[in-house]
Parts: structure tokens; C-alpha cells; sequence
């Protein structure tokens, strides 16, 4: 009878055991210069951030859809939108309102305005002022600078002087202003008298100019004791740029966006009647739309 070679499956299985520990344990794979597709989703979102703060500093529109293009996700604007509601769910505002910025640009095509940023030396300091979206005339040519000089209320005064000149290149802050035109317009306040909708329903819906909801507005309420804060998008089901609350039975509000927006005042829960006349809280429904 032929022996089974019991050596040599030793032997195999030792090497294979060497082979998997040193592939393991001695020298694992490392996965450098990986594009971005390639990146865990927790990872992604901290990509995206990182594009939304710079774009955020610099108003770099194309770079920044450039970046967002190596993430491989179908649908940028719609990624962002997701990844604030869940900044805003974790309480990350700050953060939700650069992701959201930057997909308003996205979805519009439009870029930041910087405030204007202020420059000064020791000697003979020189501000320049021009803002992103003005054009300055140059100054005649047999005509100098003109300077002012504008005393600063603090211990030690500093001397500013001001000179226009149209060459310039305006050197964004890190506060993000999205150009959003005009403020938000009121175009809808409806009476909702719906027994199924939970009683005192105030429904937000706000939308951009193109009638596309808006996720991460945040909405101000105020009545006669108290103010309140809410965001739309946290309810992606109803829609993007929905958002609800509660109000008191005989209580007056007034509502708005923080961005800006006209403003819905004197709001009431109105009393409703069901066909066979039980009498029930109703609703409003508010609708905010760019011009």
C-alpha cells in the first residue's frame, strides 16, 4: 500500500501559514495615494467637508466641483443635501451651513460673495476696497490718490488711508455669504384644516429660485415668550425643504427665515370643523421662494 505523504502537507501547510502571517502581521498591504472614490463612506463625508470650508475661503467654484467629482457619487448635490441633514441631526450647524453653501452653488451655478477685506502697513497704510461683484473705475490720470484718514476707537490709534484702484484682487474671509439675491419671498400662507395632520400643524416649505427645495434653512419663530429654531430637510420622506412644529392653541406667532426672508406674522391655530361638526385645531402652511 502506497504511504499518503503526510510531509508534504506539512510542509504546505506551513507555508502557507508563514505566508499568511507575514502578509498579515509582518508586512500588511498599506493602500497610499488611493483616489477618493476608493474611501470609506465616514471618510467621504470628511472629504466633502474639506471641500465645503475651502470652497468656503476661496468661493473656487469650478475646483470645488472638480473635487467633489473624484468621489464618484451620482448625484453631488444630493450627497451634500443628505450629508447636512445628518450634520444638522448630530447638531453640527456650523458645518451643515458650508455643506449646504456649497450645494446651493452647485445646484445654481453661482459662487460666494466675500466682504470686503481691509490691509494696512505701518507707514503710509493703504486700504483697498473692492468688492467680488463691483467693477471700480480707474482713476483719471492726472489726478493722485486720494487718501482719508479714519481715526480707529482703540488705545492706540492707527491710521487708515483708502485708495481705489481697479486691479485688485479681493481676498475672501472665512465668512460665507451664499448669493442668494433678494431675500426669501412669502409667495403662500394657506389654512390646512386636516384631521389626520396632528393638531396646530405650522408646515414650512422653502424652495431656490429654480422650484427646488432647499435642505438645512433654518427657520425663526417667535411669539409673545419665547423664540424657536428648526431646520428643514430633517424629514427627507415628506421632502427636502420641509420642516414642521407644533403650535399652542390662542397663541400668536411670527415666523421667518434666518437667511432672510419676508416675514408671516399674527399666525393663529385656526378651528376647524369635520362634517358631522366636531371642531378640531388646524394647520397653516407656509411656502419661502427666491425671486
Amino acid at each position: 500500500m502506497k504511504r499518503f505523504p503526510f510531509d508534504i502537507l506539512l510542509t504546505l501547510l506551513l507555508g502557507i501559514g508563514l505566508g499568511l502571517v507575514y502578509s498579515w502581521a509582518i508586512s500588511p498591504l498599506r493602500v497610499v495615494d488611493a483616489d477618493p472614490v476608493a474611501l470609506r463612506a465616514d471618510f467621504k463625508d470628511a472629504y466633502r467637508s474639506a471641500i465645503a470650508s475651502s470652497y468656503a475661503a476661496t468661493g473656487n467654484l469650478p475646483r470645488a466641483e472638480a473635487r467633489l467629482s473624484l468621489l464618484g457619487d451620482a448625484n453631488s448635490i444630493e450627497t451634500l443635501n443628505s450629508q447636512a441633514q445628518r450634520l444638522i441631526a448630530s447638531g453640527e450647524f456650523a458645518q451643515a451651513d458650508l455643506i449646504v453653501a456649497l450645494a446651493i452653488a452647485l445646484e445654481d451655478g453661482t459662487t460666494i460673495v466675500t466682504a470686503p477685506t481691509f490691509t494696512s502697513t505701518a507707514d503710509n497704510a493703504v486700504t483697498i476696497v473692492k468688492e467680488s461683484t463691483a467693477t471700480l473705475p480707474p482713476p483719471p490720470p492726472d489726478l493722485p490718490f486720494q487718501f482719508t484718514e479714519t481715526p480707529q476707537p482703540i488705545d492706540t490709534q492707527i491710521i487708515e488711508t483708502q485708495a481705489v484702484i481697479n486691479t485688485t484682487t479681493p481676498r475672501p474671509t472665512r465668512t460665507l455669504i451664499p448669493t442668494v439675491g433678494v431675500p426669501f419671498a412669502l409667495v403662500a400662507q394657506d389654512t390646512v384644516c386636516d384631521a389626520t395632520l396632528p393638531d396646530g400643524l405650522l408646515q414650512v416649505l422653502v424652495f431656490n429660485s429654480n422650484r427646488r427645495q432647499i435642505a438645512g434653512a433654518r427657520i425663526i419663530i417667535t411669539w409673545a415668550n419665547g423664540e424657536e429654531q428648526f431646520f428643514t430637510g430633517l424629514k427627507p420622506e415628506i421632502g427636502n425643504g420641509y420642516a414642521d412644529y407644533s403650535m399652542s392653541p390662542n397663541t400668536g406667532y411670527t415666523v421667518r427665515l434666518a437667511s432672510g426672508s419676508d416675514i408671516a406674522s399674527e399666525l393663529t391655530a385656526p378651528t376647524c370643523q369635520t362634517p358631522s361638526g366636531e371642531t378640531f385645531l388646524g394647520g397653516i402652511k407656509l411656502t419661502f421662494q427666491q425671486p
